[in-house]
């Protein structure tokens, strides 16, 4: 993939040592590594937060009364939606001449199971879209990989003619899959592995897992989906 910015961290495949950090006892014999520690990504999702807030807060100057609907793609996204929405919403307790105004959604997408993509990208919730219609809309999503996922989203969105639309990932995976999407809002460019841990998921394991952690094979197989 090649990348045209680098207002990002790039993340090395090489990682952690997982035995430096507490890993719940359930989970540590199913990663390899620990990718991005808890108190980086929580670092890094601050200054998203001060980076987004500031361009909404031009983009609102001159329609008093707007807000910014942030749309949370689920199931992946939820932490990352929450760490974000809370510091925004720090930044707004500072003045009150500087405080943007957001609003909460939420939208379904399902596009995995195990660790393969099967390209069928799912929607739920997308019979009520209608009520973007004129919107500035943030979309919040845990991690762009292909980027044929969210193409997908903004596909639908563009329909229902919202007023904008911005994307915040907290991860951009570096794929030779990927279509070439990037992101407006990008936390960490990661390297073409499997990742689990601050709810990226694994058939629904590690989404109570702090840290972002590379899966290895007996993860895989250990929570692989039976048929």
């Amino acid at each position: 993939m090649s990348t045209k910015r680098q207002d990002w961290i790039t993340v090395d495949a090489e990682g952690y040592d997982k035995n430096l950090f507490n890993i719940p006892y359930h989970y540590k014999k199913t990663v390899s590594k620990v990718l991005i520690p808890a108190g980086l990504i929580d670092d890094r999702t601050e200054k998203l937060a001060y980076d987004i807030h500031q361009f909404y807060l031009k983009v609102l100057k001159d329609t008093p009364g707007e807000s910014v609907l942030a749309l949370c793609t689920l199931k992946g996204a939820y932490r990352f939606f929450g760490d974000l929405l809370k510091k925004i919403e720090k930044i707004n307790s500072y003045s009150p001449e500087n405080s943007v105004p957001i609003k909460m959604d939420f939208i379904r997408l399902k596009s995995y199971e195990n660790d393969e993509s099967t390209g069928d990208v799912k929607v739920v919730g997308g019979d009520k879209l209608q009520r973007l219609k004129g919107k500035h809309v943030l979309v919040v999503e845990d991690i762009v990989d292909t980027g044929k996922t969210m193409l997908k989203l903004l596909e639908i969105l563009e329909q229902v003619g919202p007023a904008s639309v911005k994307v915040a990932a907290l991860a951009l995976k570096k794929t030779p899959k990927s279509v070439g999407y990037i992101p407006d809002y990008v936390g960490f460019e990661v390297p073409d592995l499997f990742i689990v841990g601050c709810a990226f998921d694994y058939n629904e394991h590690y989404r109570d897992l702090n840290h972002v952690c590379v899966i290895n094979d007996y993860g895989k197989e250990n929570f692989k989906l039976k048929n």
